[in-house]
């Protein structure tokens, strides 16, 4: 029994098994073997392994070192307002102690310290290493952050979190509740790591990434019983991409009068599309070049080919401006366009009526026009996907990949468990979680990473294209 008792007890200190107790807080039974079971065989700080540090190095427990604290989780309370929990792995902090944030370099003083036990929070004067405890109404400091004193210079290493599996458009009944709501979940943000918030401006949505539909479902009971605001989920826009796949020229002259002075402009451009180590093009003479890395993923690659003077080389960024704006939001569905190539070789100004204003317009109009002869081409965002599921769900799930236009990649076996590797556009994620849970009965679970863009199926393209077509006629 000692030699079990010690091996549970270094099992523990190194996280190799979980113990589960079956238990009643309202009824008080099992409460006694838990505490017994703490007293016993749980390890203590001292006989765990070393901190991991950020830089690759260990910081022991040790009470005599170094003060250093780990902020492990956020809460926010009513009429205190943000509390944080943190473990002391170094050293000793007391009350009043002033620590510095190695994480974002802030400072902070400790005016007060805490032990918790439920809603009970017991004013202390000190913590040691190895002790939890809180604290309230630190300035700038979040989950996940190291506290030290100043001159310790290691971060302890933070909490690697769960990537998001599910995601939902959010936004209220009407237009004046959305700073409510997106203060609330912003709130619930900070407590909770793995609810990440997006205002995604490419899609003009907000968005609620989580762990599950349940996870997001107790997000909706919260902000709708605590804060008192109804909170609708709708299926997000997906973030398509727009390129080209042949080369295009195009011209475009815009001019106006109305009086006085005139907008005039006229610019010439081939557009084609871009890969690495692209060769110049043989019948062109480029001036000068200037390759950027998109916000959104992918280059455009900009050159000046202008032979002559027909149009000033002070209306360049004037004219790549242009673009850029018309790449923003592309001419096939507004989504963000990709790897493309924009050679200006020739074009027309005034000497009184050009101006920047309008050689973006005629730079916009163009690249607008030669996208669309150079046989334009949608793509989609796809997501490596890795199931872990059972032999017996494994049939049906296979079944319900394949009506997802999914690309197996690969079987194996994962201990008890069959794993799938799958490729999965994103359009064809949206409440999977649901799906493989009742497909498994709740015995399977997937995580998800973004893989790659890939071009869409011609039937797909062209509706998407059309239901944009009818959204800009409606707008």
């Amino acid at each position: 029994e000692e030699e079990l008792a010690a091996g549970l007890t270094i099992a523990l200190a190194n996280q190799q098994i979980y113990p589960v107790f079956c238990c009643s807080a309202t009824q008080n039974k099992g409460s006694g073997r838990i505490m017994g079971f703490i007293n016993d065989i749980a390890p203590s700080p001292v006989d765990r392994p070393a901190a991991k540090l950020k830089d690759g190095g260990e910081l022991v427990c040790d009470s005599n070192g170094p003060s250093v604290a780990f902020i492990f989780k956020t809460f926010s309370e009513p009429q205190v307002g943000l509390v944080s929990y943190f473990k002391v792995f170094s050293g000793t902090i007391k009350a009043g102690d002033d620590l510095e944030n190695l994480s974002n370099r802030g400072s902070e003083r400790i005016n007060q310290l805490f032990v918790s036990e439920g809603k009970i929070r017991t004013n202390v004067d000190e913590l040691i290493a190895g002790d939890i405890g809180d604290t309230v109404k630190l300035k700038n400091s979040h989950t996940n952050n190291t506290l030290a004193i100043k001159g310790f210079e290691k971060e302890i290493a933070p909490i690697e979190f769960p990537s998001p599996k599910i995601d939902f458009a959010v936004h209220p009944p009407g237009k004046n509740e959305m700073e409510k709501l997106m203060k609330a979940l912003h709130q619930i943000e900070e407590e909770d790591p793995t609810l990440i918030i997006e205002q995604s401006a490419t899609l003009k949505q907000t968005i609620i990434h989580g762990q599950g539909q349940l996870h997001l479902d107790i997000i909706k009971y919260r902000i709708e019983k605590v804060n008192g605001i109804h909170m609708e989920f709708d299926r997000p826009r997906i973030p398509y991409r727009e390129t080209i796949t042949t080369s295009a020229n195009e011209a475009y002259r815009h001019k106006k009068q109305s009086g006085g002075a005139g907008q005039f402009a006229e610019v010439h451009m081939r557009i084609e599309p871009y890969f690495e180590g692209m060769e110049d093009p043989s019948d062109l003479n480029v001036r000068s070049r200037d390759q950027e890395d998109l916000p959104w993923g992918g280059k455009l690659d900009f050159m000046w080919c202008i032979v002559g003077g027909s149009i000033d080389s002070k209306y360049i960024n004037a004219i790549k401006k242009g673009i850029l704006s018309k790449m923003e939001e592309g001419p096939l569905t507004g989504s963000n366009c990709l790897n493309i190539r924009v050679c200006i070789y020739d074009g027309k100004m005034h000497s009184v009526d050009s101006n920047d204003m309008a050689f973006m317009i005629a730079a916009s109009q163009a690249f607008k026009n030669a996208f669309t002869q150079a046989r334009p081409q949608l793509l989609e965002p796809i997501y490596n996907v890795e199931i872990l599921c059972s032999d017996e769900s494994m049939g049906d799930i296979m079944s319900d990949l394949q009506t997802r236009r999914a690309i197996i990649q690969g079987m194996d076996s994962d201990g008890h468990y069959q794993k799938i590797n799958v490729k999965v556009p994103l359009a064809e994620m949206y409440k999977y979680g649901s799906t493989l849970r009742s497909l498994s009965q709740g015995r399977a679970k997937y995580t998800r990473a973004f893989s790659e863009y890939m071009p869409l199926p011609g039937d797909i393209q062209k509706r998407l294209i059309s239901e944009s077509s009818v959204e800009e006629v409606e707008a």
